[in-house]
């Protein structure tokens, strides 16, 4: 627990991030999460943090040493895909009961799984990771990892971040942590050259990295390593031979990224790869960072070339849809990278970004926002939902980009929706993400479901006065009977 406590703090203290360099030491090592209340932290914990730092490495095992309710609620988290292997789709826990507990079964029941594991998948590596339980016990998951990996043959990496150290963003750190201590540099590649580049923060959810792959194919730049997005254990452990890296998600691993440089000399920078303008610029970037690190200059020219010609594919496809997105307004509620990429990216075919929120967002993320939206009253730290539905429903937006946690917001507004975190089921990077992306809001807007739902419900609607037909006795005698029983006379609803 000293050693966790000792990395946690080291996390905290993080030089690569203009924000903690700018506190004092006493600020500092407190770091940038609030503390949890314990019982409180489901969904947001730093054992979540780690999974969905780690998860998406798609040949590797993932096993939760835990109670099974553990793995229920953190599987699955994230939409991200793959081109190959499905081990990772598959759940292993070691299921701790309160008998194993009391008997001090714990690291028993964890070497015994971590064997079953190798003898049915035989996978190249199995992540480790302990929770709350777990670790307020006192299971020496690393010990146990380390007897394993010398009894099996295999790396089996422990992961220490159970959740009641901290914030979610702190788990992804320590991911980032653990695979600095375990897993990057364990394996030195045979075909290393100096087009080689790292991906650091990005997922491949819905499949999006490849619709930017192809682009740095096409430039003869290889991916070492997408760190986690459609990953392989093998990529990563070789991901020290790289010879540049882009980060993408600065709150998830920055602390890989700036340790990276500081022990192999990998450069990196901060970008994006959403919007026309946002991804012709990190391309741009990555070329010169190669050439850098010794790559032939003549990469700067291809680079414009491509460019351009995916630029005037992509602006050609986004013509027919300014005549009916230009001046619509969008409400973003999202945060991190999304909050200030997809602002520019929506402004590049003319539609009216009304707010955004930044409370995921960094200092050098809202400086961005500033610099695009030129005005701070735009710009929200917080949004509570009260709030959100009273700018939807007084009309200020016309569409709202999203989360799935407000969808139900929106609706309740009537105002359409577009989910655009990671539970979105279609790729935005890139050119073709982009022209994506207009399509979807294109489709949301226009869609003739608003039109029907904003109108009045029949109940609502004014009774229409029409003349009775005379009616014969016994008629007249049934209805003076329901109406002395029901003591009111039911209206007639006409037409709204």
């Amino acid at each position: 627990m000293s050693s966790l406590r000792a990395k946690i703090q080291d996390v905290f203290n993080e030089p690569a991030c203009e924000q903690n360099r700018d506190k004092d030491a006493k600020a500092r090592k407190k770091g940038c999460s609030k503390p949890l209340t314990p019982g409180a932290a489901a969904g947001g914990c730093a054992f979540d943090g780690a999974k969905i730092v780690l998860q998406p490495i798609t040949d590797v095992a993932h096993l939760i040493h835990a109670p099974l309710a553990c793995e229920g609620n953190s599987w699955d988290n994230r939409g991200a895909a793959s081109s190959g292997p499905t081990l990772w789709r598959t759940s292993f826990t070691t299921d701790l009961t309160e008998l194993d507990v009391v008997m001090g079964q714990g690291e028993r029941k964890l070497f015994k799984a971590i064997r079953e594991i190798k003898e049915a998948y035989g996978p190249p590596a199995i992540f480790v990771y302990p929770t709350c339980v777990t670790a307020l016990i006192g299971d020496d998951i690393e010990a146990v990892c380390k007897r394993a990996a010398e009894k099996f043959g295999l790396a089996v990496v422990p992961v220490n971040a159970p959740g009641f150290v901290g914030s979610k963003n702190l788990g992804n750190k320590l991911a980032g942590e653990a695979l600095l201590e375990h897993v990057i540099g364990t394996v030195e590649p045979d075909d290393a050259g100096p087009y080689d580049i790292n991906i650091l923060g990005e997922f491949n959810l819905s499949g999006e990295f490849w619709l930017v792959k192809p682009l740095l194919d096409r430039l003869g730049i290889r991916v070492r390593a997408c760190i986690p997005g459609d990953a392989r254990y093998f990529d990563i452990a070789c991901a020290h031979r790289a010879q540049a890296a882009m980060m993408v998600c600065s709150t998830a691993l920055i602390n890989l990224a700036r340790k990276m440089e500081q022990r192999w000399g990998i450069p990196f920078f901060e970008g994006s790869f959403y919007g026309i303008t946002d991804t012709s610029e990190a391309l741009r970037q990555i070329s010169q960072l190669l050439v850098k690190k010794g790559a032939d200059p003549e990469i700067l020219g291809r680079t414009e070339a491509l460019i351009a010609e995916e630029e005037a594919i992509a602006w050609k496809k986004l013509a027919g849809y300014r005549p009916r997105l230009e001046g619509k307004r969008v409400l973003l509620n999202t945060g991190g990278v999304k909050s200030w990429s997809v602002v520019h990216a929506l402004m590049d075919i003319g539609i009216e970004v009304v707010g955004t929120s930044v409370k995921k967002s960094t200092v050098e993320d809202k400086e961005r926002i500033k610099q695009i939206l030129k005005d701070d009253n735009h710009i929200f730290e917080q949004m509570a939902a009260p709030e959100l539905y009273a700018m939807l429903s007084e009309h200020k937006a016309d569409i709202l980009l999203s989360g799935g946690r407000t969808q139900f917001v929106a609706l309740k507004a009537k105002t359409p929706w577009l989910d655009i975190n990671q539970e979105r089921q279609h790729p935005y990077a890139g050119y073709d993400g982009m022209v994506e992306l207009v399509r979807q809001i294109d489709l949301a807007i226009q869609n003739p479901i608003w039109c029907q739902v904003r109108e009045p419900a029949p109940w609502d609607c004014q009774p229409a006065v029409r003349e009775e037909l005379p009616r014969t006795k016994s008629e007249t005698v049934t209805l003076h009977a329901v109406q002395e029983f029901s003591g009111t006379t039911a209206p007639d609803f006409g037409e709204c």
